[in-house]
């Protein structure tokens, strides 16, 4: 095959997953996902959190990216990681969200928001990017990879891609399915809008598989998930103790006890 011919059948395969990923998302927003799992639409603002406490989830990912670097963050919602990877690194940030109400909130902040999905037009308007940010956002999408190999064509040389998931092997979850349930709930872990489940082992190939090696692997703790509002003997420590033990067990095992698995992954 010519060179041109490989160009086109990269743009006919780069448009395709264009056409896919637009169409899912502005005929099913996310968090339509959980119709008929809960009784009430999960609220837009429902992850509001500027939190930066070290061992969650916006410094964890701001941590993991370069001071003053161009960054892109797929799915901003709110902003309000967003807000927190520029106080924290100084970052030139760009978000992209197809939500309009999240948009608002999120350019309400000052934000450099734009409502939309990513395309590829998108990124060759805006970018290229040092770190491309998905903060909790590939759980939400019915074929993840698809968004990944489109933001690919984002990244500067040395560039790489900075994600964070649920981590459905918490043993929240292990004991909850030993007692045989399965309960979606509207926040956290088992969040009803999620369509893509992952544990530590399994997000370090799902990079691996789209063509990145994995040069960070992190994790968060997030004593706030309710869970441990409701649970024996967590209810019942003060935060500051219940902070410092499950601080200390995530440190020891994440894939037991940490709430989201933080990634960079850069392309091979």
């Amino acid at each position: 095959m010519h060179c041109d011919e490989r160009e086109t059948a990269r743009l006919a395969g780069v448009l395709q997953v264009e056409v896919v990923y637009e169409g899912f998302l502005r005929m099913n927003a996310p968090d339509n996902n959980s119709s008929g799992l809960l009784q009430d639409k999960p609220k837009a603002n429902r992850y509001e959190n500027r939190s930066t406490d070290p061992d969650d989830v916006a410094a964890k990912i701001s941590a993991l990216i370069a001071p003053k670097a161009r960054v892109l963050d797929i799915g901003c919602g709110t902003g309000s990681v967003s807000e927190v990877i520029q106080q924290l690194t100084g970052a030139e940030l760009v978000g992209i969200e197809p939500d309009a109400e999240r948009v608002a909130a999120a350019r309400a902040r000052g934000l450099n928001a734009y409502e939309g999905v990513l395309s590829e037009d998108f990124l060759n308007e805006h970018g290229p990017f040092d770190s491309i940010v998905f903060a909790d956002v590939l759980e939400h999408l019915p074929n993840p990879a698809e968004v990944v190999l489109l933001a690919k064509h984002g990244l500067a040389p040395g560039g790489s891609i900075v994600a964070s998931v649920p981590n459905v092997a918490h043993w929240f979850v292990r004991t909850d399915l030993l007692a045989g349930r399965f309960d979606y709930q509207d926040v956290g872990i088992m969040d009803a809008t999620h369509l893509r489940w992952f544990t530590r082992k399994t997000i370090t190939e799902f990079f691996e598989h789209c063509g990145f090696r994995v040069t960070a692997l992190d994790c968060t703790v997030n004593i706030l998930l309710p869970d441990y509002q409701r649970r024996k003997p967590w209810k019942w420590m003060p935060p500051r103790a219940r902070r410092q033990v499950v601080g200390a067990l995530a440190k020891s095992f994440p894939a037991l006890f940490g709430c989201q698995h933080i990634v960079r992954a850069k392309l091979q």
